[in-house]
């Protein structure tokens, strides 16, 4: 499922063309990463390595996004 379809105009040629948006999912994931990070900013330990907690962060943008997404679903089901 796409988030944002849109139109685009080509500003020299004139031709306009059709673009899907993201993923649904994806941008789930990045409004979760938005609410996440600020409070991990403040609460991460100083020696904590920087390119695990990136992967922590996105691992759990993600989670809470299929979350989201079987929700969404279960919703639409009834």
């Amino acid at each position: 499922m796409k988030a944002y379809p849109f139109l685009h105009k080509h500003p020299t040629s004139g031709e306009t063309t059709m673009s899907d948006g993201m993923d649904l999912r994806d941008w789930f994931a990045g409004m979760a990463l938005q609410g996440i990070l600020p409070d991990s900013f403040q609460e991460a330990p100083s020696n904590y390595p920087e390119g695990k907690l990136v992967d922590i962060w996105s691992q759990i943008a993600y989670e809470i996004a299929d979350a989201m997404m079987l929700q969404r679903k279960a919703l639409s089901d009834e």
